[in-house]
């Protein structure tokens, strides 16, 4: 009898497709991926153009400046990725205004700023796109099922790529030829919200799951 045949009747291999339809969480983290990184790529594409309007230094200053945005990482050692995703899209928020407020005050303060919330922002998309993503492999429906997991990882990854794309792109219509950086910072500030809303229901479950 061939490996084929010896397939039980009635009894399916499972699919890509039901381990996306059975893992309500990939929905949730698509979306939360998506808004986080429309936020991060807005910065890492617009910030050399917003500090060199608002603190007026040169092109070349405000590119190098902006670099401290994107030092640091971080690892996650709780083993709850999604609350500690949570924690930080919380802080990013204000942290994103205090930025917007206070960063032309002087360069020291402005280096300060930049890196506590490059710290925030970014972290939030870098643990969805890799230890989220990593922790979806123990899920039920996911279980020995490597082609699922493969395809839910992509499409997180991939959807938020789109924002990436979006963020930068709304930020040139918003800001225009006014320089009105104030509507950009509410478009991100809002995004953060939004994602963090959207991670809810999976802190909650991630929760639940460990007092179990």
């Amino acid at each position: 009898m061939s490996r084929r045949e010896s397939v039980l009747p009635g009894r399916r291999k499972p699919s890509a497709s039901s381990g996306l339809c059975g893992f309500q969480e990939s929905s949730s983290s698509r979306c939360v991926c998506f808004f986080s990184k429309l936020v991060a790529y807005t910065f890492l594409y617009w910030l050399p153009s917003y500090i060199k309007y608002v603190a007026h230094y040169d092109a070349t200053q405000s590119a190098d400046l902006s670099t401290m945005f994107d030092v640091g990482g971080i690892a996650d050692y709780s083993g709850k990725s999604a609350s500690t995703c949570a924690v930080m899209l919380a802080f990013s928020a204000p942290m994103m205004f205090i930025y917007q407020t206070y960063g032309n005050v002087s360069l020291r303060v402005n280096i300060v700023l930049l890196l506590m919330t490059g710290f925030l922002v970014n972290g939030p998309y870098a643990l969805i796109t890799t230890a989220v993503s990593a922790d979806l492999g123990t899920h039920k429906s996911l279980k020995e099922n490597s082609k699922a997991l493969a395809t839910v990882t992509a499409i997180i990854d991939g959807t938020g790529s789109m924002g990436a794309a979006l963020g930068p792109l709304l930020t040139g219509l918003i800001s225009g030829p006014s320089n009105n950086w104030n509507h950009v910072f509410y478009m991100l500030i809002a995004a953060d919200i939004i994602s963090m809303l959207l991670l809810m229901r999976v802190v909650f479950r991630e929760l639940c799951c460990r007092q179990t």
